[in-house]
């Protein structure tokens, strides 16, 4: 009863509400970005990119930045990747001295080039060792301890024990991605063993994958029986979401989101991504990868996403910009990715040929 008291979870925006969260995401889930998001309506959580543990890694200056100089008045949690135990412990009382909600695990990562390392998703494929590491990770955590996880490595066959462990090592909070590692994001996301898990342990679940949309997210929470969603890709693309999630869950109507709307939240997230240390044409390519999911919405034959793609300075973009986004700007942006519009064919095409 005493740690149920000291770990339970910071409130919702709105108290009594299914809880939300912005996933981490490499490269995405910046200090400026969570800060934009938060101009369109704030998660109930967010979380950082991951801290890469092993034994030279030091904290990465630019997430704890995010941490530290975090002003959307949302908690954050910082989450973790590795599988030295030792040095997973020392990460953990370094990042104590900072203003974190708690500490997250990351059991999902689905790159290659981590899995590889037998971290992220990696160690789905032992869940001997996943049982070790919450073990001590529970131990050093005084706090809040939340994991993310997927269903499995290749299969869903390690699932139980993981989840059993999540029970053992009373685990605050777990998010589960309805995917395998090796599913990526272009396999069916699997709710019904979400809603498995929300049977098997006594800590709020989140779901995660596939949450493309508030109403999505209400139909989720009612088929998994979760707490609440963890929403990535689809924030990145429409980061008003978190409000509509709100609106919805309260059974209340919501203003759509025009293209003129999005022209500006292309403006704002440009500008917050700026630095004077990084060179015009490498801002402009990054600012075309969170584009990629942006264009989902903007029209079904992907036009926007195609003129998009072949810019090369801020002048380039914001022609394609206007010529896409303002020239109809009472036009409605899509709730749902048009069909067929995959922001990044190389992970999202699905694994067999639709017809």
């Amino acid at each position: 009863m005493e740690r149920a008291k000291l770990n339970a979870l910071p409130p919702a925006l709105v108290p009594g509400q299914p809880l939300t969260a912005l996933a981490p995401m490499q490269d995405v889930t910046t200090l400026a970005f969570m800060s934009v998001v938060a101009d369109y309506g704030a998660p109930d959580y967010f979380v950082t990119e991951f801290f890469r543990v092993h034994d030279t890694s030091r904290l990465e200056k630019h997430i704890v930045r995010s941490i530290d100089e975090n002003r959307t008045d949302r908690p954050i949690f910082a989450q973790l990747i590795g599988e030295s135990i030792p040095q997973l412990e020392r990460t953990v009382e370094e990042l104590l001295k900072h203003p974190i909600a708690g500490i997250d695990l990351n059991l999902g990562c689905p790159a290659p080039k981590v899995y590889k390392k037998n971290v992220g998703g990696g160690l789905l494929r032992d869940p001997g060792k996943v049982d070790e590491i919450l073990a001590a990770l529970r131990s050093v955590c005084p706090g809040r301890f939340t994991v993310k996880m997927r269903l499995g490595f290749s299969d869903s066959s390690p699932y139980d024990d993981v989840l059993a462990s999540v029970k053992k090592h009373q685990v605050d909070m777990l998010t589960v991605h309805g995917r395998t590692v090796k599913g990526g994001y272009r396999s069916e996301v699997d709710y019904d063993l979400i809603a498995h898990a929300v049977q098997s342990v006594p800590c709020p679940v989140l779901a995660n994958g596939n949450v493309t949309s508030a109403r999505s997210a209400s139909r989720i929470i009612q088929h998994t029986g979760a707490a609440g969603v963890m929403i990535g890709r689809h924030a990145i693309r429409n980061p008003w979401i978190f409000e509509q999630c709100r609106r919805e869950f309260a059974g209340e109507a919501y203003d759509p989101v025009c293209l003129a709307d999005v022209h500006g939240y292309i403006e704002n997230l440009f500008k917050a991504t700026h630095s004077d240390q990084i060179p015009e044409r490498a801002h402009v390519n990054r600012i075309k990868k969170f584009l990629n999911f942006v264009g989902q919405g903007v029209d079904a034959r992907g036009e926007f996403l195609y003129d998009m793609r072949r810019t090369h300075s801020p002048e380039e973009l914001f022609r394609v910009c206007k010529k896409h986004l303002l020239t109809s700007p009472e036009t409605r942006f899509a709730d749902e990715p048009y069909a067929g519009v995959i922001a990044r064919p190389n992970c999202e095409t699905p694994l067999t040929p639709v017809a």
